[in-house]
């Protein structure tokens, strides 16, 4: 049993990985939140953009290019296995997309790199959140797009789903509100966001000036 701050529940079996590399968590992604983010803030057509925190299918790499119309997508990931493994799902698509190991709160990137950076439920498993998006808004060019998708604090914390899904236990889990204004503070500006199923789930898309 893995046992966080007093105040956060405990987690008895760490399933994550069952959930975030299977089918289902990819069909929810392509038909549910890919669609979502397309409706607030438009494709990117021909752009080049960066995926934070892959995971094992490269999902989100691949939606880039068929949904959103990039011409080019990178990847971060902070685990040699997950990169290796996501090279591997997303072979198929060339030199059109490229995956690195790296972190998140430090994109191995010069400033201005990107059309467009994405983040599906990427923020609630960093320990220093704010600093994700703060190096969004860094590699993003004039006029780029910052999409967010991300289970918040009422979802993330709350027992049901601690007792089998271990997170940081930091007390500063994404909120609505709180990751709107986190994109603000970053020098962003947030031109679109949904809330969903009583708080616990929020899209967001945000430019930079």
């Amino acid at each position: 049993m893995v046992r966080d701050r007093p105040n956060v529940p405990s987690t008895y079996v760490d399933a994550t990985r069952l959930w975030v590399d299977s089918r289902l968590r990819a069909f929810v992604q392509r038909r549910g939140e890919a669609a979502v983010l397309r409706r607030l803030g438009g494709e990117v057509p021909g752009g080049v953009v960066l995926e934070l925190g892959t995971g094992r299918r490269g999902t989100g790499l691949r939606l880039a290019l068929e949904v959103f119309g990039a011409g080019r997508a990178e990847g971060i990931d902070r685990y040699p296995a997950s990169v290796a493994a996501c090279r591997a799902a997303t072979g198929d698509l060339g030199g059109r997309v490229d995956v690195r190991e790296g972190d998140a709160t430090a994109v191995p990137a010069a400033a201005g790199s990107y059309d467009a950076v994405f983040a599906y439920h990427v923020l609630h498993h960093a320990e220093a959140w704010r600093d994700v998006v703060r190096e969004a808004a860094r590699v993003l060019r004039p006029g780029g797009r910052f999409f967010s998708c991300e289970m918040t604090a009422r979802f993330v914390d709350s027992r049901p789903l601690r007792a089998v899904a271990f997170h940081p236990a930091d007390a500063d889990r994404p909120t609505p509100d709180g990751l709107a204004d986190a994109c603000r503070e970053a020098g962003l500006t947030v031109v679109a966001q949904e809330t969903r199923l009583a708080g616990c789930w929020t899209a967001l898309v945000a430019t930079r000036s």
